[in-house]
């Protein structure tokens, strides 16, 4: 069994990471007072709490329970000694005891996060072992708390969240997800930094009355079964508008895989819901430079938007850091699958030897039902700073849901390098822009790859370009058979428009043989 490092040499997402995802208006949200509050840990006493025997139909019965009363933001009874650090102290916490179960030999290990920073508020957490419920109470005493005075005195003021290490195989142990902040999660592979950041659930996203942030409230933990590789963990989500109870089974290792179960019990009607969502960012690279003077030739954590769409068709969106807020809307019905990918995995894209932005994994989506009528929609929100998460996508149903209903959906995460359906098509490995001959003109080159593009080319290929509004000059196609390769060069010539979309195939004997590439040119 590997030695479990210390927990001073366990992970902390960057400061220009953790600032990216939790800077979204957490500290924003509203809070009870102690004695309000207190009705949620006394629901959860009572029908699951500790000591009792675990049923997983119970924690979906809870969140049916809470959306049937008012909502109670929790209680903001966190001491100023903790809500008031910074980053720094923040992550100079260290715990002085081996996570939980991580020499049992169950191949997967848990750490409690201490509250403070930004992450103050409460989730409770329990243990399932053996069928019976155990709450983690909090203890000071297990933490160095380094130069942070902590009074003497401070009460059971529970935890933020919680670490999930891996523990087995012959390698080093590896955090793989940190479940903590709003309704956020991230994973990732072995060997990969932490990058994109999942949302269990999304509210009202870009809404002009400002976006709801649902939070997550408890955890049961069911303890790994020897040699399972796997972990399960039921939750409740609450918040203004809608509860909801949520079921996660992480599977980590070279490909770390999520399975969620959701059941949402809106206390409104809810018009705007997010299902899958997931942030990251995109500050400047070849297509989107933004004047910007540094060394690196690309910061980003997602180089585009992946969809499968219920027809079959593979769309690729680069992604982009616009002047203006940007809203795109793909509508779709039954989709088969939709991620943000990093496709970009050589350090020359980058040169950024601490962020190491090649290192980020992509994450996709795979429907595990019918999804129905919707779209995937994407946020591209615009940034003068790498440390904001500016890029948000997310599944939007079209049909409203309703107070009083109870709405399930389900779906698979992939924590990848390379998510495991791909298209058996030529696939977009490169994006780049730049100033074009004359006027507003901007010149496109959109690169291909792929084993159709090598020594055989079809002799009636061609390129298929569609712009509307606006029109395209000059367009010429490049093939690079020795890399299997083709360029389409082209300028777009936007005229007086203020955004002009665009769509591109490869094509041969009628049928592509290229993924779709897709963009959306703004001043």
């Amino acid at each position: 069994m590997p030695v479990l490092p210390k927990a001073s040499r366990l992970s902390h997402p960057r400061r220009r990471d953790m600032l990216a995802y939790i800077g979204v208006s957490i500290a924003g949200l509203a809070y009870a007072s102690p004695l309000r509050a207190q009705t949620f840990q006394a629901l959860i006493q009572a029908r699951m709490g500790d000591g009792q025997r675990f049923d997983p139909a119970v924690v979906v019965d809870i969140a049916r329970q809470l959306a049937k009363k008012p909502y109670v933001p929790p209680p903001n009874d966190l001491p100023d000694v903790f809500s008031s650090l910074n980053y720094e102290q923040y992550i100079a916490i260290k715990s002085l005891q081996p996570p939980i179960w991580a020499q049992d030999g169950r191949g997967i290990a848990v750490e409690p996060l201490h509250r403070g920073f930004v992450f103050t508020n409460t989730v409770d957490i329990f243990l399932v072992e053996d069928g019976a419920v155990r709450r983690i109470g909090y203890d000071p005493s297990r933490f160095d708390f380094g130069r942070i005075n902590v009074p003497a005195g401070i009460t059971d003021i529970g935890y933020s969240g919680f670490r999930l290490i891996s523990t087995s195989g012959n390698g080093q142990p590896f955090d793989f997800a940190i479940i903590q902040g709003a309704t956020f999660f991230r994973a990732l592979a072995r060997g990969q930094n932490f990058g994109a950041i999942a949302r269990a659930l999304t509210l009202k996203p870009a809404d002009p009355k400002g976006e709801e942030f649902p939070l997550f409230r408890a955890f049961w933990l069911e303890r790994p079964a020897v040699g399972s590789n796997s972990i399960t963990a039921h939750g409740i989500i609450d918040s203004e508008s809608t509860s909801a109870a949520i079921r996660m089974t992480f599977r980590p290792g070279d490909m770390t895989i999520v399975d969620v179960e959701t059941t949402l019990f809106p206390r409104v009607n809810l018009d705007h819901v997010g299902l899958a969502g997931m942030g990251s960012t995109y500050f400047y690279g070849p297509n989107n430079r933004r004047n910007t003077d540094d060394i690196r030739p690309g910061v980003y954590k997602s180089s585009g938007l992946q969809m499968l769409n219920g027809k079959g068709e593979w769309l690729w969106r680069p992604l982009q850091n616009p002047e203006t807020l940007q809203i795109s809307a793909f509508v779709d019905e039954n989709p088969r699958g939709f991620g943000l990918l990093q496709r970009d995995r050589s350090f020359d894209a980058f040169q950024d030897d601490e962020a190491r932005f090649e290192r980020r994994p992509s994450l996709w989506i795979e429907p595990l039902s019918d999804w129905k009528q919707g779209s995937v929609q994407l946020l591209e929100i615009p940034t003068a700073a790498e440390i904001n998460d500016n890029i948000l996508t997310y599944w939007r149903p079209k049909a409203q849901m309703a107070a009083g209903s109870e709405v399930p959906f389900a779906y698979r995460q992939y924590w990848c390098w390379t998510p495991p359906e791909r298209p058996p098509l030529a696939t977009v490995t490169g994006t780049r822009v730049g100033q074009g001959s004359t006027g507003k003109r901007r010149k496109f080159a959109v690169e291909f790859s792929g084993e159709a593009l090598g020594e055989n080319l079809p002799q009636d290929l061609k390129s298929v370009l569609t712009v509307g509004p606006g029109s395209f000059q000059n367009l010429k196609v490049w093939p690079y058979p020795e890399r299997k390769a083709i360029r389409v060069v082209f300028e777009l010539d936007p005229g007086n428009e203020n955004a002009c979309e665009m769509r591109l195939i490869l094509e041969a004997g009628g049928k592509p043989i290229s993924e779709t590439w897709l963009y959306r040119w703004t001043p």
